[in-house]
């Protein structure tokens, strides 16, 4: 089978051509400035960008909270990211106490079946001894390369000391791992301040998980990880604190890797006023103007290696759980299918960030660091046929109504956004073609190997 995309702009971190490319049995053949060969499909892209299929390092799919589980699983989840663009989405594999990362695998690689999109797995760990360590190593064999440990969350939560452990471990077996960085007494100390003082509306959300509680967590990731003499990963960060922690730790020498969200860059905290403000309630919360301005500086700068969306989906009935009470609601919400339009929209329409900064930001970035590159996030010949085609003339606003994830809200309901997702590619097969989803179930299990450093 041989599918030739022509006319097209080739978009990658290190430029932009006009270009052709040749995929044949599923993997990039050729990318010349014309090629003539016949095939079996053709795709026009003129006036089009063609990028390496993007990849979202953060999701949250199937996820039980044992109160209620999240609205989208994979099915739907991977329906809305590879309408969005999204070729391989990194999910997180749970190991609950009591549980082994192998337990976890299993469940997860049965959760995955029939995904619409590649996908991969970080294992989420909650608990550090002699036996979780023993087996990282069998992750490793069965291509799980990447970790996640959490400063917060009963079940969840790790002392510094067995982050400080894990972090040497993993490290020696070329495994990256990612921390949640928050001060979980602090914030808990604020909720109780809050709830005392009858603030426990949406309002109340931000207050309780101010800025300060992010910054205090970051530093304190960098200088255990500077202790373990590893590399650290912040996820989903969110505060110009925490990003002036990391360029303190950068200074000193520390190799440092953050993801952030989009709803970190284009929403602010005056959401938690609006009627339905639960939609909005998240962890970290939303922000203020001045953190996502320097957030998109950062991006610019090349400080921000990667942008995930952390989709961990409610729907409203399941958000008023929390009879109204920020603390008591359920945190998360829906991204995955308009993470590259926001990106595209309020990045590189506004001239903060580069097409070529969001190829390695939205793909290539995370499969050099996450072990896919170059099969994954590269348009180079003998790489996965992975390609994502962006109409930048196309026009739209985002609503649930419209997204494919199963859930009655979007955080980003009314935006409007600039250009749109023409065709995609997964595996060199068709699944999206004209902004339609043609066919589903074509995702397969990313096997990774181990992290490429690239700021070592």
């Amino acid at each position: 089978m041989r599918t030739l995309i022509q006319n097209g702009t080739v978009v990658r971190s290190e430029g932009i051509q006009r270009a052709d490319i040749l995929i044949e049995n599923g993997f990039i053949k050729r990318v010349a400035t014309s090629i003539t060969q016949p095939a079996d499909e053709v795709i026009d892209a003129e006036g089009k960008l063609v990028f390496a299929g993007f990849i979202d390092t953060h999701t949250h799919f199937d996820l039980d909270l044992g109160v209620t589980i999240t609205a989208d699983n994979f099915v739907t989840g991977t329906r809305a990211a590879v309408l969005g663009g999204t070729t391989t989405v990194l999910d997180f594999a749970t190991q609950d106490r009591g549980t082994t990362m192998q337990d976890a695998l299993d469940l997860w690689h049965k959760k995955a079946e029939g995904s619409s999109c590649n996908y991969g797995f970080h294992m989420a760990i909650s608990e550090w001894n002699g036996e979780r360590a023993a087996e990282v190593e069998r992750m490793v064999a069965q291509g799980v390369t990447s970790f996640k440990m959490y400063m917060v969350y009963d079940a969840m939560r790790l002392n510094d000391g067995e982050i400080y452990a894990a972090l040497k471990h993993m490290n020696a077996l070329n495994c990256v791992a990612g921390v949640h960085c928050e001060n979980y007494d602090i914030l808990n100390e604020r909720i109780h301040e809050l709830n005392s003082e009858g603030r426990r509306s949406p309002a109340a959300h931000p207050l309780s998980r101010p800025n300060e509680v992010e910054a205090e967590a970051v530093a304190r990731l960098m200088r255990i990880a500077q202790l373990a003499k590893t590399p650290a990963w912040v996820v989903h960060l969110s505060t110009k604190e925490g990003l002036d922690e990391v360029r303190r730790a950068r200074a000193r020498g520390q190799e440092v890797y953050l993801e952030t969200c989009p709803q970190y860059l284009v929403l602010d905290d005056t959401c938690y006023s609006q009627p339905d403000a639960e939609k909005f309630i998240m962890s970290p919360p939303l922000r203020k103007p001045a953190d996502e301005d320097r957030l998109l500086s950062a991006m610019g700068d090349g400080e921000i290696d990667f942008i995930g969306t952390d989709h961990c989906s409610f729907m409203m009935s399941q958000k008023a759980l929390g009879g109204g009470e920020f603390s008591k609601t359920p945190n998360g919400c829906a991204g995955v299918q308009n993470r590259p339009q926001l990106i595209y929209t309020y990045g590189v329409k506004t001239g903060r960030i580069t097409l070529p900064q969001m190829a390695a930001l939205l793909s290539e970035n995370a499969a050099r660091l996450f072990g896919m590159y170059p099969h994954k996030g590269a348009l180079l010949e003998g790489a996965d046929a992975d390609v994502t085609i962006y109409d930048p003339e196309g026009r739209g606003v985002i609503s649930y109504k419209t997204n494919a994830h199963h859930c009655d809200n979007s955080p980003y309901e009314g935006m409007k956004v600039s250009g749109r997702i023409s065709d995609v590619l997964v595996g060199g097969a068709s699944v999206v073609r004209d902004g339609k989803l043609v066919r589903e179930g074509a995702g397969r299990f990313v096997f990774r190997r181990a992290a490429q450093r690239y700021r070592a």
